[in-house]
């Protein structure tokens, strides 16, 4: 891997394993306290509807259609061109917002009732959703003009602080959770405030940066500029095409919602263990690659681009086919040790485990997407990812409907999956045929390496775990039957999570899915 990106990528993925870690601290408390009742199905609909947008437009179109543009007039016009432009797009996305958050919040009733269905057949459920939405909406404003300033950091090679920001978010959620538990209040609401709270926190966070790097934010007079013009009229399909996963999941939680009480709290506790490779490997391969492809096509050095696109795609794999292998295998002990407790029943755990295994086996797709998508926003084609993801929303609703009836929640999750691989192939096909990305021969060599590690680890995890059955006890419960001591759980996927990571480590060197030259890679990143 080009040391700029694996740097990039290090520091970003860094950050966003904290990020992860707080979250899974959240996510627990939050099945401890709220379990998979009611109150949590209205609370994860509620905060789903906010981040929805935030994925489409502040992760997705903001950032996919502004990271070009000003990394492109950073290239060629200079910083103070370029801050120009930043801060005009602000003032317009501002104005934009606000209207687009006072509409929303006007009409959610009707929005949720397209987003949860099955919430009208509960009595008073629609309105203690649209009340939690109500609250958490405008988050929206303040994470979309969050990702402004990220974007503008990233282009200057500055990835830390905004890596760091989903940290304090997490923090925030946590201390409006604790603050609920400890003044016995309605905890759903008081997670909605925390939602509100974490926009402005974030927003702040990397305001003091951007004002350290000398782009922070004028307030100026709103303008559709050329640049503005170009920017708007390319976030509504970047919306679409960059935020394919989470409109999978909108749908998801839609038809979970016709399911029965539990089914969108099942599908959101399996995702959010799911996300964590997605959240480290994707969002950081992704925030990393764009600005860099984008420099180094404008500099006209399309081979190092390509050549960049193919280290991205092999850490992807690298990274994700054995965590999309441990997942599998570990489905219910994760998910045992992590929510397992208070309010989270045996029943809740198997409901979880089954939705997660499906789940994990569209890891490595979904990570791919966050390497693929980069090669086409950099050379400013913003259509084809759109038709590429209309073809794979289409899948993901066929496989739904046709399964829900017999699968239940799980018929979802392979729904998702499959979708997830569908994107990534039309997206590597026509990458291909187009002559920006080629892979090279360490990549064509080292790929099945790393499908022959990941097996031996797959193996591996399996015996683990009869061992620790046979030894322990079943320390993960049984079918109808609660997980043991939390203690005990806590040491046994310890060794089984490490014991699998050692095993899949070996198993690379030993068959050449990875080399001694990667590790010195990494010693010269951290010296």
């Amino acid at each position: 891997m080009s040391q700029p990106l694996f740097r990039a990528f290090a520091t970003v993925g860094g950050y966003t394993l904290i990020s992860r870690v707080t979250g899974f601290v959240r996510d627990t408390l939050m099945a401890t306290f709220l379990g998979a009742s009611t109150s949590a199905d209205a609370f994860f609909i509620a905060q789903a509807f906010p981040n929805l947008f935030r994925s489409l437009f502040a992760e997705g179109a903001f950032s996919a259609g502004f990271v070009p543009i000003f990394a492109q007039m950073l290239e060629r016009d200079g910083k103070d061109r370029a801050k120009q432009f930043a801060d005009q797009a602000f003032a317009v996305l501002t104005v934009i917002l606000i209207a687009f958050c006072a509409v929303m919040m006007i009409a959610m009733p009707v929005a949720l009732y397209l987003m949860a269905p099955g919430f009208d057949e509960i009595p008073g459920q629609m309105e203690r959703t649209t009340e939690l939405a109500r609250i958490a909406f405008p988050y929206l404003l303040f994470v979309s003009l969050t990702s402004l300033q990220s974007g503008m950091l990233n282009a200057l090679g500055r990835f830390a602080v905004s890596a760091a920001a989903p940290v304090l978010g997490n923090i925030t959620l946590i201390a409006a959770l604790l603050i609920g538990v400890g003044a016995g209040g309605d905890r759903a609401v008081f997670l909605s405030w925390g939602i509100f709270a974490t926009g402005i926190v974030q927003f702040l966070w990397l305001l003091l940066d951007c004002r350290r790097a000398g782009v922070g934010f004028h307030l100026v007079r709103p303008r559709l500029t050329p640049e503005v013009k170009q920017l708007l009229g390319r976030i509504l399909p970047v919306a679409f095409g960059a935020g394919m996963y989470q409109i999978n999941l909108l749908i998801n939680r839609s038809i979970a919602s016709l399911i029965g009480v539990g089914a969108v709290s099942w599908i959101y506790y399996a995702d959010r263990v799911n996300l964590l490779p997605v959240g480290i490997f994707g969002y950081a391969i992704g925030v990393a690659l764009l600005p860099l492809l984008t420099r180094q096509i404008q500099a006209g050095q399309e081979e190092t681009a390509i050549g960049s696109q193919n280290r991205a795609i092999e850490v992807s794999l690298l990274l994700t086919i054995p965590a999309a292998v441990g997942i599998a295998m570990l489905a219910e002990p994760i998910t045992a040790t992590l929510f397992e407790h208070g309010q989270f029943t045996a029943h809740d755990r198997a409901m979880v485990a089954s939705a997660l295994l499906a789940f994990s086996l569209g890891l490595p797709a979904y990570v791919l997407n966050k390497a693929l998508t980069p090669g086409f926003f950099a050379r400013h084609d913003m259509r084809t990812p759109v038709k590429a993801s209309a073809v794979a929303l289409v899948v993901n609703v066929t496989i739904n409907v046709a399964l829900t009836d017999t699968l239940g929640h799980v018929g979802i999750a392979v729904g998702t999956t499959v979708s997830a691989w569908v994107n990534a192939a039309i997206l590597a096909v026509i990458l291909h045929r187009r002559r920006y990305m080629v892979a090279d021969e360490r990549l064509r060599r080292r790929l099945p390496r790393m499908v022959l590690a990941s097996a031996v680890m797959g193996l591996a995890l399996w015996g683990g775990t009869m061992a620790v059955i046979h030894v322990m006890g079943p320390v993960f419960g049984t079918p109808g039957e609660p997980a043991g001591s939390n203690a005990l759980r806590v040491i046994a996927l310890s060794m089984l999570i490490g014991g699998g990571m050692c095993v899949f480590a070996a198993a690379a060197f030993l068959t050449g899915a990875a080399s001694r030259a990667d590790l010195a890679l990494l010693k010269r990143r951290r010296s």
